[in-house]
């Protein structure tokens, strides 16, 4: 075998340059991993100080596509991330006020044990008006939609990428659009994961601490207030400062206040549990509701609770988990995640990396033959198991050691 002098570039279709190509393109993506790893190890806030640019890790579906979606209320911008995998819906997020689908959602969706499942679903991450990065200032005079104009955006979505229908993944804000969506256009709504929901509208003495906090402090501040309780602003400066930071410098200020003054003149979410009043309305498709156990949503969660239907909701308490559980606790939440796509019947078995010796197969993500109005609580799974429907606290036991509570209603 003839030697290659250094410095002489490397055929790729020579046999006798190829063997040292490879090898050489071997060596420079050990090199490459190493650097990564050792960035890693070494920077592990730096994914929640700029999630936008933490790296795809293998294997994860590296398709995204930017859309801008005409709807009866302006233009929409919308990700689309992957590729619809046949019937099967899409996973839907809508983010918080102060926030895009980036700053909530980068860290959750971008975590490890997330790729089983979101390899089996197109994910469509969705912006609130003028909330993307790099928005441009809304005219003056321009009318943010209300929340329940932004809920009736979305069926332009549905439409317009062909999806049969969605399951919803919303936090603070986004939750209470989401919520709106599937009460108005609940065929297009097969499940949702709604994250520090609010269903209560803001009455005077609310909106009047709001109106004197926004004259005594900025709007990233402000902002903070709704997304971190107290003791977490003083207690996890880090990742405060660091929302702060993003909140102020990378959604457009102007836009960010008109959809916060619009959060804030919401109406109550009109839900009530079936049979507690006449004609009562109620989310007909499984809900898993999310709060942390320090986070300032945690009341309206609970409210939220007792005003749905309790055989299809599952109410999930995350301990040691602020305002943001997505991004504080992404392995708790995609554990719970996992159960609730489950009980759904979309997914047969669960994958525990932590719990198997070896390489195991993919779970599958095949739809089950389900009525669409069957229980969360007594779906099967393929193994015949059947999720328990008593209201009770799971340990860490029950959820191969992960540490938080699930509390299911019945």
């Amino acid at each position: 075998m003839r030697k290659v002098p250094v410095g002489v570039h490397l055929c790729q279709h020579c046999k006798c340059c190829q063997f040292h190509w490879q090898k050489k393109k071997k060596e420079r993506i050990s090199l490459t991993s190493g650097l990564l790893l050792h960035d890693g190890t070494m920077a592990g806030l730096q994914e929640l100080r700029f999630p936008e640019e933490k790296p795809l890790l293998r294997g994860q579906d590296a398709t995204e596509l930017e859309h801008d979606i005409e709807t009866p209320y302006g233009l929409l911008h919308v990700v689309i991330r992957g590729s619809p995998k046949g019937n099967r819906p899409a996973i839907l997020t809508y983010h918080d006020v102060g926030l895009n689908h980036k700053l909530c959602f980068n860290t959750f969706f971008n975590f490890e044990d997330m790729q089983e499942i979101t390899k089996h679903f197109v994910v469509c991450h969705v912006d609130a008006p003028g909330q993307q990065v790099g928005a441009s200032q809304f005219p003056q005079g321009y009318q943010f939609p209300s929340m329940e104009q932004l809920a009736a955006m979305l069926p332009s979505v549905v439409q317009h990428f062909g999806f049969k229908y969605v399951i919803g993944i919303g936090v603070g804000a986004g939750a209470y659009v989401l919520a709106k969506f599937a009460l108005i256009f609940p065929d297009l709504v097969e499940g949702l994961v709604l994250i520090n929901i609010d269903p209560n509208g803001k009455g005077w003495i609310d909106w009047a601490a709001t109106k004197l906090s926004s004259l005594t402090s900025t709007l990233p501040d402000t902002v903070l207030s709704h997304l971190f309780r107290q003791e977490e602003l003083v207690s996890n400066t880090e990742l405060v400062q660091s929302y702060r930071q993003q909140i102020g410098n990378v959604v457009n200020q102007a836009n960010l206040q008109l959809f916060w003054n619009m959060y804030n003149s919401r109406r109550d979410l009109d839900i009530n549990r079936p049979g507690t009043v006449p004609n009562a309305k109620t989310l007909r498709c499984p809900v898993m509701l999310v709060v942390g156990d320090n986070a300032p949503a945690e009341e309206g969660v609970v409210e939220c609770n007792s005003k749905l239907d309790p055989t299809t909701t599952t109410f999930l308490k995350m301990a040691d988990s602020g305002g943001l559980p997505q991004v504080t606790q992404p392995g708790k939440l995609t554990e719970a995640f996992k159960y609730f796509l489950q009980g759904m019947g979309y997914i047969a078995y669960l994958k525990d990396r932590r719990l198997s010796g070896g390489a195991v197969p993919s779970a599958s993500m095949t739809r089950l033959a389900r009525s669409r109005t069957s229980s969360l609580t007594s779906a099967s799974s393929v193994d015949g198991s059947r999720p328990q429907a008593c209201t009770h606290s799971e340990s860490s036991e029950g959820l191969g050691q992960v540490n938080h509570t699930m509390e299911v209603s019945c």
